[in-house]
């Protein structure tokens, strides 16, 4: 349980599986992967980020709610492993960043969710690959959509 410890430090209360809002599962496992399906900035179900970064949200902000996605994306996989320890590793993360038309902080945008990956897992296990990628719209007016596939045991 050291990966929840570091959470708890971090004052960081993980929710429950998320219920997706369309025709899809919130993940799929494939051997020793995990595919999650992309979630966005919500707690309790309720978006907490919406609009464009670089127009409606500051870089920050858009840091912001990269960070609560993967809050978000812990919360499924305690759930799926009932443990976070099981994790080998952070394989590839894909972020969504609902941009402004001249915003092009992108990966500073992502840093939001991927320190956090290692802060909670440590550099080993929490660095990885990624793709920061700008889109005109998100579902709700999200300002960030995140994604990731994970290796477990």
């Amino acid at each position: 349980m050291q990966v929840e410890e570091k959470l708890k430090e971090l004052n960081i209360q993980l929710e429950s599986l998320p219920k997706p809002s369309g025709n899809y599962v919130p993940y799929t496992i494939v051997g020793p992967m995990i595919y999650m399906s992309g979630v966005t900035p919500k707690v309790n179900g309720v978006l907490q980020y919406k609009g464009k970064v670089g127009l409606d949200l500051t870089k920050e902000e858009g840091y912001q709610a990269a960070r609560q996605c993967i809050i978000n994306q812990l919360g499924t996989l305690k759930t799926i492993l009932g443990d976070l320890d099981r994790v080998v590793g952070i394989v590839k993360m894909e972020g969504f960043i609902h941009a402004a038309s001249d915003f092009y902080d992108l990966p500073y945008v992502l840093n939001g969710a991927s320190d956090l990956l290692v802060e909670a897992f440590g550099g080993e296990k929490g660095a990885h690959a990624r793709s920061a990628i700008g889109v005109a719209a998100l579902p709700g007016a999200a300002a960030v959509e995140v994604e990731l596939i994970v290796r477990y045991e």
